[in-house]
């Protein structure tokens, strides 16, 4: 992924005015030091881009053999709604309109 586009994912028009104070070890210092160099990136920008992706994977679902085919039989055959999908179907509309 290009420079520029890691930038454009920090949200830049944000107002930065909290802050994070971190105790690392030299290495890691060295690490993040080396990493701004690179990329161009603040410290701040590589801590939010890191943050970002432990997230995005975490949400991200793959599933595979079994699992898989069950998800995918849902999806094309879904079953019918039961009676108690019905009516709460019908009250959600009933209340948002």
């Amino acid at each position: 992924m290009a420079i520029s586009a890691r930038r454009k994912q920090v949200p830049d028009r944000e107002l930065k005015k909290e802050r994070l104070e971190l105790r690392v070890s030299l290495s890691a210092k060295q690490l993040i030091q080396r990493a701004m160099a690179v990329s161009g990136l603040t410290a701040g920008d590589l801590a939010y881009e890191g943050a970002r992706r432990v997230l995005e994977e975490h949400e991200r679902m793959v599933l595979t053999g079994e699992d898989r085919e069950a998800f995918l039989a849902a999806l094309l055959n879904p079953p019918e709604p039961t009676q108690k999908l019905v009516v709460a179907l019908r009250r959600h509309r009933a209340a948002l309109g």
